[in-house]
């Protein structure tokens, strides 16, 4: 047997054994490997194999957490209802009914061998002329619509992500992020060498004024920020906080790194009045300052998790920049997931994929507001995403670990956190079941009215 899966045996015991607890986290990976000898690589293959297994749950940029076993006599860290199957609601993929039957039929030409051959050869970092053009159809705004010149594209978002900031930010530099940030950026942070800035939000969103003071206080390289149902809060931005938040970035001539990839949620329009499912409603910083954002979107969560392709809409001059970043990394999209996102743009299945998401996220927002009620819950009814304020004496790390003791896998607010932790989490909406998320609402809504 392979020298790992003894090693994930034996955790698997303890696990069992009761010795790792349900909620318990595992050490990092590294040093998991310094303290048992073992490589690094060794260390990555006992905890793929424990999740395979489903012991585990791990997201990068907060940790491996031991997931719920069948709960022992006596008392846990709250006294569970019963042992229940896991409910991830860390992860957050939507995915609606019919999605493979609408992916299927754009796909077929590309199995024909000479279609094929074609598109499993390489492509550059800024793909090809029909992805371009499809791309800037996707990504058009009322008013604003990327040039196609100005398109490049990365395997997935956070690939994207990290080539803008690695083409913006030496190592060193200094980047400001909203207080509660996306957590992967935290680690593309650490890997690049760059310092997180943590800079103060309101009910609208980034806060201009705190983007000078930080400016002013040591000179930023870039600015990292979600105007548009950000994640973890859902918040959106309105038109006049965008224009301040653009007039400022260019009275200091600072970058900004816009991620858009949950904007697709905020469109209001459906496609029945002639046009079509792309967003409607509010404008990208880019249009307000198109010479210094760089717009950051993708594919997965419109289409699906096994699709990743990110989008990477530089400014005017600088996508030679972006594209080096991209090849360095190699961060590049691969051409046979161009050619399949080229069709589905454009035989309208991501529109309509687009209309389904929609309204399941406005769905299971209804569920939240029903089964959440009396709790201080933040969450726009388009997300996919909830932001719970937990109830005191509750902390979000305990409160972590009794959800999982009850089944269920949610974010404590330190995975978001550029600084001090709330007590929070962030409940992802889109991977569960209804009934799965139904039964999981009444279950943490229980647990909440309780004392740890």
């Amino acid at each position: 047997m392979d020298d790992y899966r003894r090693i994930a045996d034996r955790l698997a015991d303890d696990i069992a054994a009761g010795r790792l607890k349900p909620g318990e986290r595992l050490p990092p990976q590294r040093a998991f490997a310094r303290r048992r000898g073992i490589a690094g690589s060794t260390a990555g293959r006992v905890y793929g194999e424990l999740v395979r297994r489903g012991l585990v749950v791990g997201e990068v940029g907060r940790g491996t957490f031991v997931r719920a076993a069948p709960v022992p006599s006596g008392r846990a860290l709250t006294e569970p209802t019963a042992a229940t199957a896991m409910v991830d609601m860390q992860l957050n993929y939507p995915s609606v009914t019919g999605q493979s039957e609408l992916l299927a039929p754009a796909l077929a030409p590309l199995l024909r061998p000479d279609v094929l051959a074609e598109s499993l050869r390489t492509a550059p970092a800024t793909g090809t002329a029909p992805a371009r053009e499809a791309a800037a159809a996707l990504l058009a705004t009322p008013g604003w619509r990327p040039a196609p010149s100005r398109l490049a594209f990365a395997g997935n978002t956070r690939q994207a992500i990290a080539a803008a900031l690695a083409a913006l930010v030496r190592p060193g530099g200094r980047v400001g992020v909203e207080s509660l940030t996306y957590p992967l950026v935290k680690e593309i942070a650490t890997r690049l060498g760059h310092t997180l800035v943590p800079l103060a939000m309101d009910e609208q969103g980034l806060c201009p004024d705190a983007v000078a003071a930080a400016h002013r206080s040591a000179p930023l390289s870039a600015v990292y920020v979600q105007p548009t149902l950000h994640n973890p809060t859902s918040v959106t931005m309105g038109d006049a906080r965008r224009r301040q938040l653009a007039a400022v970035a260019r009275a200091v001539d600072l970058p900004l790194v816009e991620d858009r990839v949950w904007s697709f949620l905020h469109g209001e329009h459906d496609g029945r009045d002639g046009r079509d499912a792309r967003e409607g409603g509010l404008d990208p910083l880019a249009a307000y300052a198109p010479e210094r954002t760089y717009v950051v979107d993708g594919l997965s969560k419109r289409v699906a998790p096994g699709l990743t392709l990110g989008f990477l809409v530089a400014p005017e001059g600088r996508v030679d920049g972006v594209a080096a970043a991209l090849r360095s990394g190699a961060w590049t999209a691969g051409r046979f997931a161009l050619e399949a996102a080229v069709r589905w743009i454009a035989d309208g299945t991501v529109d309509r994929l687009v209309r389904a998401k929609r309204a399941d996220a406005a769905r299971r927002q209804r569920l939240v507001a029903e089964h959440l009620a009396g709790f201080r819950v933040r969450a726009d009814p388009r997300a996919y995403c909830a932001w719970w304020e937990l109830p005191a004496p509750w902390r979000a790390d305990m409160f972590t670990a009794a959800a999982a003791v009850r089944g269920i896998a949610v974010t404590p607010g330190s995975a978001f956190s550029a600084q001090a932790a709330p007590d929070a989490v962030r409940l992802g909406l889109a991977s569960a079941t209804p009934p799965e998320l139904v039964r999981a609402l009444r279950t943490l809504a229980d647990v909440a009215r309780t004392r740890p």
